[in-house]
């Protein structure tokens, strides 16, 4: 499957099955393991915080979460096979933890959001009987059952950071994974963008006309990370020339 370096974080090369055949790997191991969703964002961030860009590149697993990533690897010559969104892989995992029957433990997010985000969960995938939930890190209390899941929403890096910093804290939990807004989705308070706008990456213009309080982090997706990649491939040529 292999790996694409890209602003120098790594990024895993693989679909969304072998993901999920790399999570199952990790359920079943002797190990605690940790899940980043990169996005062009994380990648911004991870040029100006070394803490951030070590977590991110000692992931157990590390998903190419934006558009941008694959337009980015596209133009180093990298090419990443498939964008894997943070939504869509809890997702995927969830629906592989109510066969498995593997415990799952939802933390953060607003109040209130955590639980209904749960409960349509269990409406959704019927073998998730064991799901807990909160949105205080206090008052977080994780079941000593073997080989739970751990989403954390958070927001970015600090959800990733609080995960390197407190996992070994927590043995019950096998595998642990930062979800952003994750939850908002899934608990029906924000709507996702249209197939068709995801399939051309224009997800963050519908989450611009949604949520206009976001255009910081949009102008560092959008503009500010193709201009380090341009920057990038620039350097590396001049280099190159004899």
């Amino acid at each position: 499957m292999g790996e694409v370096k890209i602003l120098g974080v790594k990024i895993d090369n693989l679909i969304m099955d072998e993901a999920l055949k790399r999570v199952e790997q990790m359920m079943n191991d002797n190990k605690q393991h940790y899940i980043v969703t990169a996005n062009p964002e994380f990648l911004v961030q991870a040029q100006k915080d070394k803490e951030f860009r070590g977590i991110l590149n000692s992931a157990d697993l590390a998903v190419a979460d934006g558009i941008g990533l694959i337009f980015a690897s596209w133009f180093l010559g990298r090419s990443l096979k498939q964008r894997i969104t943070g939504v869509d892989l809890m997702e995927k995992i969830c629906q592989l933890a109510s066969q498995k029957r593997w415990p799952i433990f939802l933390l953060g997010g607003k109040e209130g959001i955590a639980e209904r985000a749960a409960e349509n969960l269990k409406q959704k995938y019927r073998g998730l009987e064991q799901l807990q939930w909160s949105s205080s890190l206090k008052n977080c209390s994780i079941g000593t059952a073997p080989k739970y899941l751990l989403f954390v929403a958070l927001g970015a890096p600090k959800q990733e950071k609080w995960l390197v910093k407190n996992l070994k804290k927590m043995p019950s939990v096998k595998l642990a994974m930062g979800v952003g807004g994750a939850f908002d989705f899934l608990a029906g308070r924000v709507w996702r963008a249209p197939k068709i706008l995801r399939a051309g990456g224009l997800e963050w213009f519908w989450r611009l006309a949604l949520q206009p309080w976001r255009i910081g982090r949009i102008f560092r997706a959008v503009v500010i990370f193709p201009w380090l990649v341009i920057l990038f491939k620039v350097r590396h040529a001049l280099k190159a020339r004899p």
